[in-house]
């Protein structure tokens, strides 16, 4: 069972406060929410909608996942990539994932051109972001323990030896417990349950 060493990433921990970017009349609103779902996309582009509904544009760009990796940037009717894919840049440039960064533009009347407009929601984006707190986090890997009840001590002495984070137990004459450890110490996490042929091991990833 091979892992790479590298296991963490870099999130936001909260939602950034509202920032606001003029350019020439127009306006645009930076925001930043932590994500891990599209589900949580569509409700946060939904709410900024009735917030902001005299608004024109509502560009966005997210990336979800820590090892496979799913992003999206939308122009909302901005030339092509004009808005969606500098907002994902600066998602890039901050090298963080599970994020979502919107931009509200209300139009001033006065037409930026391509490059402004480019200029313009890349500073909004980055602006977001820099109001926000990074963190990192680490990658942790999932896996079931099954044994039965008479090993339960033996059991729980590695656990906590090894430091592993108890996610769900079920104990009765067959015992399961779901125990989380950080990528990097999987596979001697996965040697020392190995040789214990009482316990029987499941990958849940």
């Amino acid at each position: 069972m091979e892992y790479l060493l590298n296991d963490t990433y870099k999130t936001i921990e909260q939602a950034s406060p509202e920032i606001l970017f003029k350019e020439k009349n127009s306006k645009f609103y930076g925001y930043a929410f932590p994500i891990t779902t599209e589900e949580e996309v569509k409700e946060h582009i939904e709410r900024l909608k009735k917030e902001h509904f005299s608004a024109r544009h509502w560009c966005y760009a997210y990336q979800i996942g820590t090892e496979k990796i799913h992003y999206r940037a939308n122009d909302d009717g901005e030339p092509n990539n004009s808005a969606g894919m500098p907002i994902y840049g600066q998602l890039q440039s901050f090298e963080v994932t599970n994020v979502l960064v919107v931009v509200v533009r209300y139009f001033g009347g006065v037409k930026l051109g391509v490059g402004g407009l480019i200029s313009a929601y890349k500073t909004a984006a980055q602006m977001a972001l820099e109001n926000t707190q990074i963190i990192e986090k680490t990658i942790d890997k999932h896996f079931a323990l099954s044994f039965s009840y008479v090993h339960m001590n033996k059991v729980m002495r590695i656990i906590k030896e090894k430091n592993l984070t108890i996610l769900s137990q079920k104990m009765e004459l067959d015992c399961e417990i779901v125990v989380a450890t950080r990528k990097k110490n999987v596979q001697s996490f996965w040697d020392t349950f190995e040789n214990l042929y009482e316990v029987q091991l499941k990958d849940c990833n």
